[in-house]
């Protein structure tokens, strides 16, 4: 998910982040507003970098797409054949 300027002004310009979200917090806040957590990813590698815990604006929330690719489920694969005497 993109957090930016739209989210909230905290993150405006270079400070605006990549977050994987983990989880999001049922405490009451101001309406159109809420309590994320997960960590900031590094966008090129999708490597986690810290935890965070963001106050955002819903309206303002880009969800993305996944950037890696998961490998296609095995369809019906038959058995594994090995070499003789294996």
């Amino acid at each position: 998910m993109l957090i930016d300027h739209r989210a909230s002004v905290q993150f405006a310009g270079e400070r605006a982040l990549w977050l994987r979200v983990t989880s999001v917090d049922d405490r009451p806040t101001y309406d159109g507003w809420m309590w994320l957590t997960g960590y900031s990813i590094n966008r090129t590698t999708g490597e986690a970098l810290t935890r965070r815990e963001v106050f955002v604006q819903i309206a303002g929330l880009q969800v993305l797409p996944r950037m890696t690719e998961s490998p296609p489920p095995r369809r019906n694969a038959g058995p594994v054949r090995r070499g003789r005497g294996v």
